[in-house]
């Protein structure tokens, strides 16, 4: 896929000592070093870039939680993508 193409990422650690909100926040630091455009929101996060640079950020951000105290973790990816490019304004112009 060469294409750009939305990646919305959800992350649900748990820990019995961390509160999943901290470790969540680990997940988000990952996606804004990245350098790749995001959306964060209530429930996930949407990022805009290539399908392997995205992929390669949610594996970071899976470890990043694992590294600051997650013991499981669940992880949700929903996918956008199409013969031209996606955008998340394409999405969401009408409502910002």
């Amino acid at each position: 896929m060469t294409k750009t193409v939305n990646i919305a990422l959800q992350v649900l650690p748990t820990s019995a000592t961390v509160h999943p909100y901290l470790l969540v926040d680990k997940a988000i630091e990952v996606i804004e070093k990245s350098g790749l455009r995001y959306k964060v929101t209530p429930f996930e996060t949407v990022m805009e870039g290539s399908y392997d640079e995205i992929m390669e950020v949610v594996k970071l951000a899976q470890e990043a939680c694992y590294e600051a105290g997650a013991e499981t973790m669940m992880t949700y990816i929903k996918i956008q993508s199409s013969r031209k490019d996606v955008s998340i304004d394409d999405k969401m112009e009408k409502y910002e």
